[in-house]
């Protein structure tokens, strides 16, 4: 019985070694551009992710005016509003690099929505009224805010002491 043991037991050392010291697989690469539907498994996500962002870029565009100018205000509407940019010309530079054609096709009718095209006037009459400076953005959501209010005339200092 003793000799059953030991090699019922020599069997799983050996397994166990097989195990530990076998070469390990190689990392997988990064999925290259298909053509497909334009986005990836998690796009779910990203979907819902985008209608909180519309959500929240919402209510910082219907804070009180007072509130755009100083203070806890101003840092919360600027930081939205930047975001919202932010993720909007982040998704448009990177579906077409990751998904090609069929993503950058994609990525534009998600970001074209009537709330998207709202978000643009809205951002156009804050910057024209002195709310918003392309100063106020960061280098990514700048790129697009400057499209945006590209031809806008700056009409109001209203955040002006």
């Amino acid at each position: 019985m003793s000799r059953a043991w030991f090699i019922v037991w020599a069997l799983v050392i050996w397994q166990v070694a097989a195990w530990a010291f076998a070469p390990q697989k190689t990392a997988q690469r990064p999925a290259a551009p298909v053509d497909g539907p334009g986005y990836g498994s998690n796009e779910e996500i990203f979907v819902d992710g985008r209608a909180d962002l519309r959500r929240e870029t919402a209510l910082a565009f219907e804070r009180p005016y007072g509130s755009r100018c100083a203070g806890e205000g101003r840092k919360q509407f600027v930081a939205h509003i930047d975001y919202y940019y932010y993720r909007r010309q982040n998704d448009m530079e990177h579906y077409p690099k990751i998904f090609g054609k069929a993503g950058a096709d994609y990525i534009a009718k998600q970001w074209s929505t009537g709330d998207d095209k709202r978000f643009e006037r809205l951002t156009q009459e804050a910057y024209a009224q002195g709310y918003l400076a392309l100063s106020d953005f960061g280098d990514v959501g700048r790129k697009l805010a400057e499209a945006v209010v590209r031809g806008e005339r700056v009409v109001a200092h209203s955040c002006a002491s």
